[in-house]
C-alpha cells in the first residue's frame, strides 16, 4: 500500500530474490519512461523502495505521482 509521507508517495516491495526485484524495476522503468515521470528508488537484494513526487511542481505529490503509483500497482497484479 502506498503511503503519503514527507511530500512523497512511498511503498516498499519485497520479492523472492534479486532477479524478481530487478525484473520488477525494469517493468517500472518502462512505465516511468512512457509517463516521462521517474521515481527515486533503491534496491537491496529482494527489496525495492520507491518514492514518488513531482520535482517540477516543487517536490510535492501530484496527479502524476498517483497515476504512476497505479501503473506500478497494475504491474504487480499482472505478474
Amino acid at each position: 500500500m502506498w503511503t503519503e509521507q514527507n511530500n512523497t508517495l512511498y511503498r516498499k516491495f519485497t520479492f523472492t530474490d534479486f532477479s524478481a526485484a530487478f525484473a520488477f524495476m525494469t517493468r517500472v522503468a518502462l512505465e516511468a519512461e512512457k509517463a516521462n515521470h521517474h521515481p527515486r528508488w533503491t534496491n537491496v537484494w529482494n527489496t525495492v523502495e520507491i518514492w514518488l513526487n513531482t520535482h517540477d511542481e516543487g517536490d510535492v505529490v501530484t496527479a502524476k505521482d498517483h497515476a504512476l503509483a497505479k501503473a506500478i500497482d497494475r504491474l504487480l497484479e499482472n505478474r
